[in-house]
């Protein structure tokens, strides 16, 4: 059964229609009363700007010259610490 704990916040009641098939999944997934919170935790990420952390890994680490400043960076700082 899906259960989280969210913070009070202002809702607003809105009428969907899914097909019979999808709302028994829906009951049988998250229960009766849960079904606008999974749906708004589902569609929260595709609706913000924020940017999913993997996503913000992969655009560092695809950047070139700031992976090379930070390995000098890293490597400079590991000199100093271990007196190299």
């Amino acid at each position: 059964m899906y259960n989280r704990m969210h913070m009070a916040i202002t809702t607003k009641r809105l009428t969907i229609l899914v097909d019979a098939d999808m709302h028994h999944a829906l009951l049988r997934k998250v229960g009766r009363g849960n079904i606008g919170r999974f749906l708004t935790d589902a569609a929260a990420p595709l609706l913000t700007n924020k940017t999913p952390l993997r996503v913000a890994y992969a655009e560092m680490a695809a950047d070139r010259l700031r992976e090379k400043e930070a390995r000098e960076w890293s490597e400079v700082t590991i000199g100093e610490v271990y007196g190299s």
